[in-house]
């Protein structure tokens, strides 16, 4: 169980990635929480033992708080939680751009802040961003989310930098067209062919799956990883 006694803080941990993440991080022997946003519940078949943080990552100083006061130190952070909508550039709101790129990216700076503290403390640590495949400019749509999945590109170059004489490593992880909750429902009105249309994209074809995220997230935890650093790792079907 290579995460035996390593505490994890999953973003976003009730979506369709954060839930295969944390089932994963679970078998690695890894403790976890999870956080997402107040009033959502941990969905049934996940393990009843995993910590539970309630948290409008809206509210930056609050996430910051609420995470610092976890009653045991983050070994692991997962930055996942994001927020995504679909729809041409000129009909984005100044709002609904400002609050992807919050939720989406500078949540992400204000955690890994936070946590990295203790690990810097404690000589060791990992933090993974969820990046995306949409940052290679082959979809349309997706503005303030691409932006804010490029800030995350850019955190974790700079974090790694940061935070590397500390022994802490900092990736990331860019999922290519996974299969999930927020795909049934952005492509609700055409699922088959959009598809369709990744199969015809990737080399492998076969769909990608939450696991496959959770997978490579488990060994960048791992010690296994220890040398790696500032990387984004597609986990894409070969896109």
């Amino acid at each position: 169980m290579p995460l035996s006694g390593r505490h994890a803080l999953i973003t976003g941990g009730l979506g369709t990635i954060g839930r295969a993440m944390a089932k994963a991080f679970v078998a690695a022997g890894a403790e976890v929480t999870i956080l997402d946003r107040p009033g959502a519940e941990p969905t049934p078949g996940m393990a009843k033992d995993l910590g539970w943080l309630g948290v409008d990552l809206n509210d930056l100083a609050g996430a910051e708080a609420a995470v610092a006061a976890i009653d045991r130190p983050v070994d692991i952070l997962v930055n996942n939680a994001a927020l995504i909508i679909n729809k041409p550039h000129d009909e984005f709101s100044l709002q609904e751009y400002e609050d992807q790129i919050r939720v989406n990216s500078s949540a992400a700076f204000a955690l890994t802040r936070v946590c990295a503290a203790g690990m810097k403390a404690r000589q060791w640590g990992r933090v993974i961003n969820l990046t995306s495949i949409t940052l290679n400019g082959q979809w349309d749509g997706y503005v303030p989310y691409v932006a804010s999945k490029g800030a995350m590109l850019g955190l974790t170059k700079a974090y790694a930098r940061e935070l590397g004489k500390y022994a802490i490593t900092v990736n990331a992880i860019s999922p290519g067209a996974v299969v999930s909750e927020a795909e049934d429902r952005v492509f609700a009105d055409r699922l088959q062919e959009f598809q369709d249309w990744v199969l015809k994209q990737q080399s492998l074809k076969s769909r990608v799956q939450p696991e496959d995220i959770a997978d490579l997230a488990v060994f960048l935890s791992s010690d296994g990883a220890r040398m790696i650093s500032g990387q984004n790792i597609s986990v894409d079907g070969g896109w």
